[in-house]
């Protein structure tokens, strides 16, 4: 944006870019300040990010080909649903509002809550505590290369979901049990619940 980085059209050098995806969103948001060595406050940088994403989450984020059929699917089947999100609770209730998904998710939670990343597995234990559930019944659906790489690691089975604004695509193939590609609806995977 021209008012901080001075280009219209300006992208997070990648490595950066990399850094604050699992971040909770405070703390990344002060990190690409302090990287930039922007001349503003924290405030007014955090004011500036927090009208942008609110933006971004309210008229730009799409839901998923095919998310409908599988919510639908998992309510039928009785599955537990929550979702856990490394951004802030307020923007990831006006997403899910904004792509009619309030009815499939009771439970909401995000990182900035517990204040720890999703390079950190607190987010995912959290919402087993809270769903009731064990670590052989859980399955998490990630666009994140480092929060399928933690899930993983925690011995949680993996969907890795194709997401255009996620660079390095092998890497989250390489981290799921599952991997949903870009030409791929979500209701593809039906199939591999039909049991």
């Amino acid at each position: 944006n021209e008012q901080f980085f001075k280009k219209e059209n300006f992208k997070l050098d990648e490595e950066v870019d990399k850094a604050v995806r699992t971040m909770i969103f405070s703390k990344g948001m002060l990190y690409i300040r302090a990287f930039y060595n922007l001349p503003v406050t924290d405030e007014e940088f955090l004011d500036f990010a927090a009208q942008k994403l609110e933006a971004f989450y309210r008229y730009k984020v799409k839901a998923k080909a095919g998310i409908f059929d599988m919510l639908d699917f998992f309510v039928e089947k009785g599955v537990k649903l929550c979702l856990a999100s490394a951004t802030d609770l307020k923007y990831v209730k006006i997403a899910v509002e904004c792509c009619g998904l309030s009815k499939y998710f009771p439970l909401i939670f995000s990182c900035s809550e517990i204040g720890k990343g999703k390079d950190q597995p607190d987010i995912y234990f959290k919402s087993m505590k809270e769903l009731g559930v064990e670590i052989d019944e859980v399955c998490v659906f990630e666009d994140s290369p480092v929060a399928l790489e933690t899930a993983h690691k925690a011995g949680i089975t993996t969907i890795g979901v194709f997401d255009e604004y996620t660079p390095d695509q092998a890497r989250v193939k390489a981290a799921s049990t599952v991997y949903l590609a870009e030409d791929q609806s979500m209701g593809d995977l039906i199939p591999l619940f039909e049991c």
